[in-house]
């Protein structure tokens, strides 16, 4: 799966989550937000030569019961997981290394 654009229109259950096989990339924000809009482009440079990850775009805010689970607090915030575990996360890309430096975490 490429990057997406849209954000999920629900935002799944975390034990849903915690139950997914192999790589997927959470990502953290809201459409409004300017350092979301921001980061798209190094999200999406960087998700091109990864197409085995699954990327979820998960609208936050207040009353988001995922967003807590993870302790968002600055968007975006991108958590890679590995079989429902998470093994990194970065906060505000701003450039797709910035990105590519989370897809390669052992």
């Amino acid at each position: 799966m490429a990057f997406t654009r849209i954000y999920l229109e629900h935002e799944p259950a975390r034990a849903d989550i915690d139950a997914r096989s192999g790589d997927t990339l959470l990502e953290f924000g809201a459409p409004r937000c300017g350092h979301c809009i921001a980061a798209q482009a190094a999200i999406e440079a960087a998700l091109a030569t990864h197409e085995n990850v699954v990327h979820c775009k998960i609208e936050d805010g207040r009353g988001k019961p995922l967003g807590r689970s993870f302790k968002i607090k600055l968007w975006p915030t991108l958590v890679l997981l590995r079989d429902g575990v998470e093994v990194a996360r970065v906060v505000r890309p701003t450039f797709p290394e910035d990105v590519e430096g989370l897809l390669a975490a052992p």
